[in-house]
């Protein structure tokens, strides 16, 4: 006598939910088209013009996300990786979208090689005192 086999009928845990592969989440891409290099520690803005993105019925859950977190506060890269828990290459893929879409926009910082030296600030307040 064989021993039938029982198949699970579903492919996710009740606990834990549906699994979405991250690479799911960006169609399989590993950048958008237009992407730059996103520091961690780049800021992501949102644009006035993304006042309802949920509107715009070709953005997934996770671009919606993004824009949301970006309108309530200004958020890094790093900061909105933690907060919807994807791996930070999706998130760099993602905010590459909303760039290319003008839904958002990313400052960087300022690189240390580009900042004064800090004598020549120490100059110029000296002198600014002088006055």
């Amino acid at each position: 006598m064989s021993e039938s086999v029982q198949q699970p009928s579903h492919w996710f845990d009740d606990d834990a939910g549906p699994v979405v592969r991250p690479y799911a989440m960006t169609r399989g891409r590993t950048s958008s088209a237009g992407q730059h290099r996103l520091d961690l520690i780049a800021v992501v803005v949102a644009e006035p013009a993304a006042d309802d993105p949920g509107r715009d019925q070709t953005l997934s859950p996770e671009h919606v996300d993004i824009v949301g977190l970006c309108r309530q506060s200004p958020q890094s890269v790093a900061e909105l990786a933690a907060e919807l828990d994807v791996p930070v290459g999706v998130v760099r893929v993602l905010i590459g979208d909303l760039v290319e879409d003008q839904l958002v926009h990313v400052t960087r910082p300022v690189p240390p090689a580009e900042l004064p030296d800090e004598s020549i600030l120490r100059e110029v307040i000296n002198g600014l005192r002088a006055l």
